[in-house]
Order: C-alpha cells, then sequence, then structure tokens
C-alpha cells in the first residue's frame, strides 16, 4: 500500500483477519528438546510408536491369574477350587505358569503367566489354606487383563505435527520412551510500547503520565500462544524514534507488535512508519470492532506487523484476535478450539449494527445456572479484565442482546 493511499479504512474484523491471513505463511524451525521441558510446546514432526504399549499383559486388580474356564460356574454356593502355585512379585517377569485348576498370585500392573487368560479379583475369592483358594465368581477370558498393545501398538501414530503438547502428552511420550521431541523453535516476537506519557512501571508517574501496562500484558500473551516475547522498551511519539525501534525490530524478531498512543497523531503516525518498513506494507488500518477500532495489520518485507492502540483493554482483546493467530501460524500448530461456556445474560446491552462489541463478564451462579454480569468500563481500564472472567461478542448485525439471552462466553485463561 502506498503512503500516499489514505490508510484509515475500517473493515469487519474476520474480513481484516483474511486479508492479513493471506499474507502469512508458517515458517516452522524445529528444534529437539528434552521431553520434560516440552510442556505447551508444538511438534514440529509426527511421531510413532517406537513399541507396543504396554509391552506385557498386565493385571488391573490384585488378585489371581487364572485359566477363565476353570472359573465357569462358579457361585457363592459352589465355588470353584483352585491350586494357588505361585506369586508374580512386582517389576519381574512369571516364574510359573498356570495349569488346569491352578491360579497365581498378581498385582495391579503386574505381568500375568502366559497360560493365564483372565484375573479374578481378591473381593471375589476365599482361601481355603495356604494352597488353595474358593473363587465364587467366574471370570470370561480378557477380564481384568490389559493386554500387549492395547493402549497403543508399534507404529501408530501418537501425536501429529503442529499438536501443542499437553502435560498428558508428556506422560504417554516417557510412557514409550521418548524423551527427546522435535518441536518448532518459538517465534521471537517484539513489543513495543509507545507514547510520551508512558512511564516504566518502577517509576512514580507525574500528572499526566501512566506506568506502561501493555509491554508486560502482551509479553505475557506471547509467552502463552508459544512465543518468545522481546520488550524493546517504551518509544517517545517521533517520526524518528518509532523508525529506529521498528528497523531493529524487523532486523531481529520475527514478528512486531507495537502499541500505540491514543492520540489521532500517533496513531497515524504509527501507520505511515509501519507502511516505510517494506512491501505490502499496511493491510488493515481500521477494523469495526469495539474495542480495537485503529488496530493496524501489516506484512512488511515478510515480517508480520501488529499495530494495537494503547488504551489496554483494546491491546488485549485485539493481540488475543489477532497476533495469537498469527503466533500460531508462525509455529505450523493446529487450530485450537478456545474455551467457552454458555451462560445468560444478567442485563441488557446495547450496541450498533455494523460493529462487533467485546463485552468483558464476570460468571456468576444462581439457582443452579451461569449468568454472565458486564463487567462495564472504558477500554483504557485495566481493571475491567481483572474483575472478569471471559467476554462475550455482540455480532455485526446487532443493535444489542436482551437480559436473559444465551451467550458464549470465552473464558480468560
Amino acid at each position: 500500500m502506498s503512503e500516499s493511499k489514505e490508510l484509515f479504512q475500517v473493515l469487519a474484523p474476520e474480513v481484516a483477519w483474511q486479508v492479513f491471513r493471506s499474507h502469512l505463511h508458517p515458517h516452522v524451525r524445529r528444534e529437539t528438546i528434552p521431553t520434560e521441558d516440552a510442556l505447551d510446546r508444538v511438534l514440529a514432526d509426527d511421531l510413532l510408536a517406537p513399541h507396543d504399549l504396554p509391552m506385557f499383559r498386565r493385571s488391573t486388580v490384585d488378585g489371581y491369574a487364572v485359566a477363565a474356564q476353570d472359573t465357569y460356574g462358579a457361585s457363592p454356593g459352589l465355588p470353584a477350587f483352585l491350586t494357588v502355585v505361585g506369586e508374580v512379585p512386582m517389576g519381574r517377569a512369571p516364574e510359573v505358569d498356570v495349569g488346569v485348576g491352578e491360579a497365581v498370585l498378581v498385582h495391579t500392573g503386574g505381568m500375568i503367566p502366559e497360560s493365564a487368560d483372565a484375573v479374578v479379583m481378591l473381593e471375589n475369592v476365599q482361601q481355603v489354606d495356604e494352597e488353595s483358594i474358593e473363587v465364587f465368581h467366574p471370570v470370561a477370558p480378557g477380564e481384568n487383563v490389559i493386554q500387549v498393545g492395547e493402549d497403543i501398538r508399534a507404529g501408530e501414530p501418537i501425536l501429529p505435527r503442529g499438536h501443542r503438547l499437553r502435560p498428558q502428552d508428556l506422560g504417554g511420550l516417557m510412557a514409550l520412551g521418548i524423551t527427546q521431541v522435535p518441536v518448532a523453535r518459538p517465534p521471537r516476537v517484539a513489543i513495543i510500547s509507545t507514547g510520551d506519557e508512558v512511564i516504566p512501571p518502577d517509576q512514580t508517574p507525574t500528572l499526566g503520565q501512566v506506568r506502561d501496562i501493555n509491554s508486560y500484558t502482551l509479553s505475557a500473551l506471547t509467552l502463552r500462544a508459544g512465543g518468545h516475547p522481546w520488550r524493546l522498551g517504551i518509544v517517545p511519539d517521533k517520526p524518528e524514534a518509532l523508525r529506529a525501534a521498528l528497523k531493529k525490530a524487523q532486523a531481529e524478531a520475527d514478528i512486531i507488535v507495537l502499541s500505540a498512543g491514543s492520540s489521532v497523531s500517533a496513531r497515524d503516525m504509527s501507520a505511515e512508519e509501519i507502511n516505510k518498513l517494506g512491501r505490502p506494507g499496511v493491510l488493515v488500518h481500521g477494523i469495526s470492532q469495539r474495542p480495537g477500532k485503529p488496530t493496524i495489520l501489516a506484512v512488511c518485507d515478510g515480517t508480520p506487523v501488529i499495530g494495537l492502540p494503547g488504551n489496554p483493554v483494546s491491546a488485549m482483546v485485539n493481540f488475543i484476535y489477532f497476533a495469537i493467530p498469527t503466533i500460531r501460524l508462525w509455529l505450523g500448530a493446529r487450530e485450537e478450539r478456545p474455551c467457552t461456556v454458555k451462560a445468560r445474560l444478567a442485563r441488557n446491552i446495547p450496541s450498533i449494527p455494523g460493529r462487533e462489541d467485546w463485552i468483558q463478564v464476570r460468571l456468576e451462579e444462581r439457582d443452579g445456572e451461569l449468568w454472565a454480569v458486564p463487567v462495564l468500563g472504558k477500554s483504557n481500564l485495566i481493571y475491567t479484565l481483572i474483575r472478569s472472567d471471559g467476554m462475550f461478542l455482540v455480532p455485526l448485525d446487532s443493535n444489542g442482546l436482551p437480559e436473559g439471552s444465551e451467550v458464549e462466553v470465552f473464558l480468560h485463561r
């Protein structure tokens, strides 16, 4: 987009994302790390099971390994009598086998003898003496037994490329002896906060000054999304200062996120300086969404650049909408469904057709039903987010929602 072209042209959020998305491509750079350190990392390759799991037949209960046919017809009034010929210690292979009319004591998780095909629970057995037991309930073949490969077979797909590793995934990999995994290297996300009025959090503001919020909230969101945040500090509202910061970010980062000042002049300066970084330049400047109308989306010589409003709520909402999917795409990650709950709206919410509204809410349970209580406040009030559990969307074509409407709340996690 040329500098002479008018930059501020409002698009619907979904249209804006599609325009931006069409210029984005995965940039997966792989690295191999210890599995124990791979929580929330994104797999760079498909993983296959190197062997069966379990590798041997295991008992699911404490009891006696038997041939199931020796228990057929057993009842409390007419028990089956079996001879106990040994025990299988935990962590050891059986040294005894099960013959006709015989049983071997086994423990939960322990290996069962080759000739046994079922396990009778201890609760269904009465010991007669040291060498014999009574069985009061019959068992079927395979009962209380985990078969070889029942969890997963050798060569079977475990997890696909692009999957984000969860705690249970790490456990499953360790069970197969996979102690190193190939993952996507996190993209470096440069975070620039601008504004003459913005000062570091450890300083005391004078009248007219505010502490930097966005550098830290956006860094935390970047980490959660799988990126590596790189805070470049606070840049004053001067074209040459912003230009220098943007060029440094473009040279050393994969993605640039700019939290711009709230004034019209600062917003316009951001768009102009971003547009100078390379082609195609600014793709979107303005979305029909509240909060976040002045959001900028650009790709400059291959580097995605996302310009966010300076107001904390606007910055966070639009980072979630645009920056997180960009980071996930860069990682080659599979699409994840957002965590949502259904709730009843606790009051009327007005809106204007032609604009999407994100409303922050607190969740309350009333008579066994979940209610969404709006937490209202201007987009520069960070504590509206702190006091809320999530947010819901008033659609583009709606003039509002009445009290009692069912809404889908996107939870803050």
